[in-house]
């Protein structure tokens, strides 16, 4: 590890124009960026699947994209959701990128939730602050999938009116953002 910055890969589970998780992401990348790692913001957009379909994946196989973004992950030491919350749960978006990701084999698969750390997020405009969506999706990596997630997040409530012009956070908010960073890097230095 000596000499290498370690690489934070951040995503948020919405490509709504103007998210508020997608500016949570952004936020975090800076704070990262400004410290010894290297930060890499991509939106989902990028990596379109269809929704999960067994047949389908009998037939056509794991879909590029998918491919691609289990690339991303391979390269990167730690990994930073901003999860948005829909009907107290993931987005359904992020749940498809998820379940395709999970049928990633070969080389591809191997590491891919348990050879990096992952730190997770949510921000939302009522008071709950996306806490359930953070719940759900806690669980899916650690029960489901083995990976590591940091105890570390960040939950943002009243979201749409917490971010400045220039995209920062007061408050406890941006406590947690500053201990989750921290806590982010040290243990992706560690791989």
């Amino acid at each position: 590890m000596i000499g290498r910055r370690p690489v934070i890969l951040l995503f948020a589970g919405s490509t709504r124009g103007g998210s508020c998780n997608g500016r949570l992401a952004a936020l975090v990348a800076r704070e990262i960026a400004l410290r010894d790692a290297e930060a890499r913001l991509l939106s989902l957009a990028d990596y379109p699947m269809p929704l999960y379909d067994g047949d389908d994946e009998m037939a056509r196989g794991v879909p590029e994209a998918a491919l691609k973004l289990a690339d991303q992950m391979l390269a990167a030491d730690g990994v930073f959701i901003a999860s948005p919350e829909y009907n107290h749960s993931l987005t359904p978006l992020l749940k498809n990128s998820i379940d395709w990701l999970s049928r990633v084999q070969g080389d591809r698969r191997r590491g891919l939730w348990t050879q990096r750390v992952f730190a997770i997020g949510a921000a939302s405009v009522d008071a709950f602050a996306g806490i359930r969506s953070l719940m759900q999706l806690r669980l899916i990596l650690e029960n489901a999938l083995g990976a590591r997630v940091l105890v570390e997040q960040v939950a943002v409530p009243h979201a749409d009116a917490a971010f400045d012009a220039r995209g920062n956070l007061a408050g406890e908010p941006a406590a947690q953002v500053e201990r989750l960073v921290a806590a982010l890097i040290a243990e992706a230095a560690r791989r």
